[in-house]
């Protein structure tokens, strides 16, 4: 599994305003879709392309486009739902899956309680997305459920990470080419209850309030 942790100015300048306890989520969830759109332009570089013969007003050329199947953008809600159109945005012929899952406070297990995905993921390059890498289980989760579908490929897309979580994501996933993690940070550990730290809080209610 490669780990690509996104070196740029403008990543660490959108992430450090994240952080902020004082954002409003206004400009939290902006924040959010720009980076993401940062983020996505290094999760793409390996997307699948094939030969487009074109006609430029000068000339014939050939050029490429994304290969069929399309991809697909699978958010982890509800958190993910605020990192869909920053990478769409990129993808705009890709289709979007949901994948609702969450962490049992108790055991720390990942829970699935929502699932729009097609059957059949053969050949997909499907991007998963979720802010916080915390413990693991529910990317760990999420990525075997759409390997066993039958995707070619698996690109993670998280605003944060802690080292735990990678080294349970790298424990589980190996040393698998098809997989991926890419993110804006690695931090420095979690806390007594399983929160990133430094971290940004809970990116959902920090997105859309507490429910």
């Amino acid at each position: 599994m490669r780990v690509h942790v996104v070196d740029h100015p403008l990543v660490a300048h959108k992430l450090t305003v994240l952080r902020d306890r004082r954002t409003p989520s206004p400009t939290f969830r902006l924040l959010v879709d720009e980076l993401v759109t940062l983020l996505a332009y290094e999760a793409t570089r390996d997307v699948r392309t094939e030969p487009r013969a074109i006609e430029t007003p000068v000339a014939p050329t050939v050029g490429v486009r994304i290969a069929e199947p399309r991809p697909l953008v699978v958010p982890i809600l509800r958190a993910g739902l605020g990192m869909l159109d920053g990478l769409t945005r990129l993808l705009p012929t890709a289709e979007v899956g949901f994948l609702g899952m969450q962490r049992d406070e108790e055991t720390l297990e990942a829970v699935t309680y929502a699932n729009r995905l097609p059957d059949d993921l053969t050949g997909r390059h499907v991007f998963l997305v979720d802010p916080m890498l915390a413990t693991g289980g529910t990317l760990v989760a999420a990525i075997e459920y759409l390997f066993e579908r039958g995707a070619r490929h698996v690109t993670a897309v998280c605003l944060l990470a802690a080292p735990e979580g990678v080294e349970v994501l790298r424990a589980a996933v190996g040393e698998r080419v098809d997989c991926e993690l890419v993110v804006a940070a690695i931090d420095e550990r979690l806390d007594e209850n399983a929160y990133i730290v430094p971290g940004l809080g809970d990116a959902g209610d920090r997105l859309y309030g507490i429910v």
